[in-house]
């Protein structure tokens, strides 16, 4: 099976020679390997993708063991450990429409999928949470402002598999995104990229006098921009004289839902994966 590790942890010498030796030593194949040192930050980060024949509880046992011994936080994780469908993380800031539409989707059986919480830094979403039934967690304080060890909490003791960004509004820090790097988180970007990036594309796009408008569905990359890890992208044309009122209604309400259904079906579906920071076609 396919399998993913991470390790994160306070900068030092000799951090990953054990893991790989332990790796390597056990008869696995090192498919992809990438480590990054912040010295700003004093923090180490650690990717590997490899091919694993034996029990993965017992590759995560004695990874973790390392980890500990070294001040690391160690993440074994493979779509391929359970046979149930992959489990779901949606995180939201205001717009509803994007979760509400992965919701009827699983329900409606259009995707294999099952969303285990919803997540937010504000309580707008909150309803779409409790019209499904999906359990709610709100990780903001009054002004908004994230903790974000509480969504990390979640993704492990939830046994997240995907971690999907449904409009929301903040980035996450380079240390989280590097805890579950190699594709567990998703992002819907509400404008084409690369060429409209930021938190104003719609508005952006409008004062270029574009005619063209669109969503991207990216997985997320510490330290890079999304150039090379769009899984999605999709567009629509308006006529002269749209008012961005208008261009914003028809995105945010009917075409970024359907980028983010199309994208995270394509991931659960494993059509495409990440190696490398690229998006790649998976093979069968």
């Amino acid at each position: 099976m396919q399998v993913t590790i991470t390790a994160v942890g306070p900068d030092n010498s000799g951090l990953a020679d054990p893991i790989v030796h332990y790796v390597t030593g056990a008869g696995a194949n090192i498919h992809e390997i990438q480590m990054y040192d912040r010295d700003s930050e004093r923090l180490f980060a650690m990717l590997m993708r490899i091919e694993w024949s034996g029990d993965i509880s017992t590759l995560r046992k004695h990874l973790q063991e390392i980890g500990n011994h070294r001040g690391l936080q160690v993440r074994v994780w493979s779509r391929d450990e359970h046979s149930r469908p992959p489990r779901l993380a949606i995180c939201t800031t205001y717009r509803s429409e994007p979760p509400l539409a992965l919701l009827r989707a699983i329900r409606d059986r259009q995707l294999k999928a099952e969303v285990a919480v919803m997540i937010g830094n504000r309580n707008a979403c909150r309803s779409v949470a409790e019209q499904f039934e999906v359990p709610w967690m709100n990780m903001g304080d009054a002004q908004g402002n994230p903790d974000y060890s509480v969504l990390e909490r979640v993704i492990d003791e939830q046994q997240i598999d995907y971690v999907v960004l449904a409009r929301y509004m903040r980035v996450l820090p380079a240390d989280l995104c590097w805890k579950f790097a190699g594709g567990r988180i998703i992002n819907l970007h509400h404008g084409i990229l690369p060429s409209f990036p930021g938190f104003r594309p719609y508005e952006d796009a409008y004062q270029h006098r574009m005619l063209c408008f669109g969503a991207t569905v990216h997985f997320i990359v510490p330290e890079l921009d999304a150039g090379n890890q769009i899984i999605y992208q999709g567009a629509f044309s308006v006529p002269p004289g749209t008012t961005l009122a208008e261009v914003k209604r028809l995105g945010e309400t009917d075409h970024e839902p359907r980028c983010l259904l199309e994208g995270m079906r394509r991931v659960i579906d494993r059509e495409v994966e990440l190696h490398f920071h690229r998006v790649v076609r998976r093979s069968v």
